[in-house]
């Protein structure tokens, strides 16, 4: 049988249901079984397959690798390996997976419609612009009547608009070339301090990136673990190369005796507060309460952040597709309704 790749909401639920059924009591086995019996053909035999490579001592986080699950998935089930929280870590993450892959959709779903009127505004210009508008040009200077502002505006977005898909096409291909010849040159900390400063995007990636690394420290030190062995964990993290380099640089530069505080202010990549949070939690004596609060924190702010950003796009899309489309039609209607009053 066609063996199909796994949907980022599949591996969200799978994880959730096994999260739900550990939490119960259930051995991760056990719980598998439970739950490939409510699943299709196909999924039962990949998840018999996950048993056997269990009972072989594969694993868990392995195990999902090689069926294909998203990385940062992988990455909640290897840290919730070491903390032995694993329920909580696994319900946390498909949480987050779901709540991604909502956004990703609703943001897909809000371009759909404007897509469309796009196309079939394009389509209604270039006719305009192409058929109707050059006859009636003619027209009116003929009979010596100008141009009025909205025939001004549809002739200036002709001759402009190539010129701006060229500049985007420009500026795509230095992108691309800046990618290939620089960008993967550079060590992934790097890459991350680099993206994290495009405009809006960055925004998002920087509360990403702060709720991932606070919430599996926040787990790690609840199991017992120190700061020092948490780094540790991190560093052999490797199916996540960003957190495994930022393990080795957090404890390379603990070794020298600078303050975990001043060392995570120091990485651009995170949230300004982030710091402030570490220090606090360190006084009081409950860090990991502090980075899992926090953590919360990153995910709430990040929803915020998304649903601003979207709910901007929308507006200002229709605003230019009607400016458009009553441009089109006041640049001819206005100069017969001129030519009527000559009658």
């Amino acid at each position: 049988m066609k063996r199909r790749n796994w949907s980022i909401n599949e591996q969200a639920k799978l994880l959730k249901q096994i999260g739900e059924l550990l939490a119960r009591g259930y051995p991760i086995a056990e719980a598998i079984e439970s739950i490939s019996l409510h699943l299709t053909t196909n999924r039962k035999e990949e998840l018999y397959d996950c048993l056997i490579e269990l009972r072989n001592g594969i694993a868990f986080h392995d195990v999902l690798g090689n069926l294909g699950f998203h990385k940062d998935l992988i990455g909640y089930v290897y840290f919730a390996e070491q903390h032995g929280s694993f329920a909580e870590a696994l319900l946390e993450g498909s949480s987050l997976a779901m709540v991604k892959e909502n956004d990703r959709k609703k943001l897909i779903k809000l371009l759909q419609y404007p897509s469309s009127l796009i196309f079939i505004t394009g389509m209604l210009f270039l006719f305009v612009q192409k058929s109707l508008l050059p006859k009636f040009t003619s027209l009116f200077q003929s009979m010596g009547l100008e141009a009025n502002f909205f025939m001004k505006v549809l002739y200036a977005f002709d001759v402009y608009f190539p010129f701006m898909m060229g500049g985007l096409l420009i500026l795509l291909g230095l992108g691309a070339l800046y990618y290939v010849f620089e960008f993967r040159k550079n060590s992934v900390l790097q890459q991350r301090s680099q993206l994290v400063r495009i405009p809006i995007f960055g925004r998002i990636l920087k509360l990403l990136f702060t709720h991932y690394f606070s919430i599996q420290l926040s787990f790690l030190l609840a199991g017992g673990i120190s700061v020092l062995e948490a780094l540790l964990i991190f560093e052999k993290n490797h199916r996540q190369p960003f957190y495994s380099q930022l393990g080795v640089e957090i404890k390379k530069k603990l070794l020298t005796g600078e303050k975990l505080e001043s060392i995570l202010d120091s990485f651009p990549f995170f949230e300004k507060e982030f710091a402030m949070i570490i220090k606090h939690g360190q006084e009081n004596g409950k860090l990991e309460q502090e980075l899992l609060f926090f953590s919360q924190h990153c995910v709430v702010n990040m929803e915020e952040q998304i649903e601003k950003y979207i709910k901007m796009i929308q507006p200002v899309l229709y605003l230019f597709i009607g400016f458009l489309v009553v441009s089109m039609y006041l640049a001819i209607l206005l100069p017969m309704f001129n030519l009527l009053d000559g009658i």
